[in-house]
């Protein structure tokens, strides 16, 4: 395990969860390929139709179920410096009966949020007595205060993403298509140090008003409001997402008006954050300016979402989640206003900091929040 990947997944974390699923009066975690198996042992599993699963029980040591042929590459992963037995099967032999073998018949079990339902109802007949339950209730407890390691992967992630958004002006002009500039940011995202391109939106003129737009081959016109939201996946496993809104040419004289209203809005929310400020504060904070300036109904989507490993996660910036923020909470600040022929948005990754360190925040992105003409 090289010293990056200690820092990130620490041999420890798996004790830690261990004793969480005691102090949850569980009998079994079974986690399965996907970030919560990544996050506790910091193996990238393939999802396959071939059971891998990390199984931890209350009262016994764990152990990781592997197929035969994922063996290798098990061993290779920082998984195969914890110590933890792995268990291989061949293709002739019932992984869930070895797991059933092993810890015989649990009360209850919670499953990885991720889990394949292939794999659901195969646990679901080995153990059809036992209570269950998603894995998030052990493990986003943890997962939602990231450690310093995961805090510098993150500003990563923001940095190279950042990088990206510098070059999207030289591709936006007339006459080129939506899918076209795309592509264009897609093979940016990888150049730019992530191991897969997650999402690009590039919404044009109307398309900009649809928050979850992605592409299409709209040809760009002169005058267009252009929302640009883009991220990947780093090699840390960690994910970068930000946008930026762009104009051609030039910007239309009702978008100028709200546009200045999203900058305020957004950079209000972004400075409330604090530890002990409630997240669905945050969101009000980002909210109330923009329905004081009489575009509330225009703003159609939370504040903001957690980041990690994966892009959405735990804590959620929406009105009714009280959680109190805590240092180490990493999330998107994110309004919008969509009122129809165009519209915009505004997305930066924050951590909540310690006080006595900062503000109390930490932007992950910097590039210029100003609207950018091209």
């Amino acid at each position: 395990m090289t010293t990056a990947d200690t820092a990130l997944y620490p041999p420890e974390r798996l004790e830690t969860v261990a004793d969480a699923v005691r102090a949850q009066a569980l009998d079994v975690l079974l986690l399965t390929p996907g970030p919560d198996l990544r996050y506790v042992t910091g193996y990238d599993a393939k999802q396959l139709e071939r059971l891998t699963c990390l199984v931890v029980p209350s009262s016994a040591d764990p152990f990781l179920v592997v197929p035969a042929l994922e063996l290798k590459a098990a061993q290779a992963s920082p998984a195969g410096d914890l110590g933890v037995e792995l268990v291989t099967w061949g293709e002739t032999v019932d992984p869930f009966g070895i797991i059933k073998g092993r810890i015989g018949d649990p009360h209850s079990i919670a499953l990885a949020d991720r889990m394949w339902a292939l794999h659901v109802l195969q646990f679901e007949r080995a153990f059809p007595r036992a209570g269950k339950q998603l894995a998030s209730r052990i493990l986003s407890p943890l997962r939602i205060r990231k450690s310093a390691a995961e805090v510098a992967a993150l500003k990563e992630a923001g940095e190279a993403i950042d990088r990206v958004h510098a070059s999207v002006p030289r591709w936006l002009r007339p006459g080129v298509t939506e899918r076209q500039v795309g592509a264009k940011i897609a093979e940016a995202i990888l150049a730019e140090g992530h191991v897969s391109a997650d999402f690009v939106i590039v919404g044009s003129g109307p398309n900009a008003a649809s928050p979850h737009h992605e592409v299409s081959d709209r040809v760009i016109q002169d005058g267009d409001v252009v929302v640009v939201d883009i991220g990947g996946t780093m090699p840390s496993g960690y994910c970068s997402d930000c946008t930026r809104t762009y104009a051609v040419g030039h910007a239309p004289g009702d978008f100028t008006a709200y546009y200045e209203v999203l900058q305020r809005a957004q950079d209000a929310a972004t400075t409330s954050v604090r530890p002990g400020v409630t997240a669905e504060s945050v969101d009000q904070t980002a909210r109330g300016i923009i329905a004081g300036a009489g575009y509330g109904e225009w703003f159609i989507h939370r504040t903001g979402h957690g980041i990690g490993l994966e892009t959405h996660e735990d804590p959620y910036i929406v009105e009714g989640n009280a959680t109190p923020l805590e240092p180490g909470m990493a999330f998107s600040v994110e309004p919008g206003i969509y009122p129809g022929p165009h519209g915009a948005r505004i997305e930066d990754i924050v951590i909540c900091t310690d006080p006595a360190t900062g503000a109390g925040y930490q932007r992950m992105n910097n590039a210029p929040r100003d609207l950018v003409i091209v």
